[in-house]
């Protein structure tokens, strides 16, 4: 009897660790993937100086590779910031409610933070990823952020968000 008691003992450990393993391997997996889509938007829209809305712009771009990736993660964005609800159209809408979803957010922000250089700006764009497991389903939403090098006369109708 003693050994039968010692086996589900071990059998529950294994079963632990196992856990472990797969929920980090899980997480690791969605980071990498986000961290990946993030870098690619951060570039399109360096290339295109700015984020033009329509056919061919970098909004199109960035919602095209988005489905291309199967990303489908959804969360909430600040108020102030802009974001896209639906990826097969290329329009940013800016954020008014905080308790809609939106796949991802950018907000446009002075160089350096100072307004006394109009012309200049950058972007940041946030991602999300979820930590989620087979067994147990969806359990935390995290934000990827990245922000572009400087852009000089940006090509989009944006306002600046103030900090």
């Amino acid at each position: 009897m003693r050994v039968a008691t010692g086996n589900v003992w071990l059998i529950g450990l294994v079963i632990t660790f196992m856990l472990i393993f797969v929920s980090f391997l899980s997480l690791t997996l969605s980071y990498n993937k986000v961290f990946k889509i993030k870098n690619e938007a951060l570039s399109f829209i360096e290339k295109y100086e700015g984020l033009k809305e329509g056919d061919k712009s970098a909004v199109q771009l960035i919602n095209n590779y988005l489905i291309y990736n199967n990303y489908n993660t959804t969360h909430y964005c600040e108020v102030g910031d802009y974001g896209v609800k639906n990826l097969s159209s290329a329009v940013l809408e800016k954020v008014n409610n905080p308790r809609e979803k939106y796949y991802y957010c950018v907000s446009k922000k002075h160089s350096l933070g100072i307004s006394s250089l109009p012309n200049r700006s950058k972007y940041i764009v946030k991602f999300f990823y979820k930590f989620n497991l087979p067994v147990i389903g969806e359990l935390i939403t995290f934000d990827v952020v990245g922000e572009t090098m400087d852009i000089n006369n940006p090509a989009d109708r944006l306002d600046y968000k103030i900090q």
